[in-house]
């Protein structure tokens, strides 16, 4: 799950190293614009759909943040 993650991010924004950074959203890897993007994109890879109130920018600062939201909306 992990390299799907990072392989959806790197094509959101590929002059970015989202497999060793940290701090997607503190370091400015990642905007809202960008949030949306991904939140669509994995929505669409993984089939689930992630809840608004889920959208935060903790969910989102890391890979492994990333993978506990979307194991908790249901991906396997």
């Amino acid at each position: 799950m992990k390299n799907q993650i990072v392989e959806i991010l790197n094509g959101i924004r590929p002059e970015f190293d989202f497999a060793t950074e940290t701090e997607f959203i503190s370091k400015g890897m990642l905007d809202s614009f960008d949030l949306i993007t991904l939140v669509t994109e994995l929505d669409e890879s993984f089939g689930i759909s992630i809840d608004g109130t889920d959208i935060l920018p903790e969910n989102f600062e890391t890979v492994s943040a990333i993978e506990a939201l979307l194991i908790k909306n249901g991906a396997k």
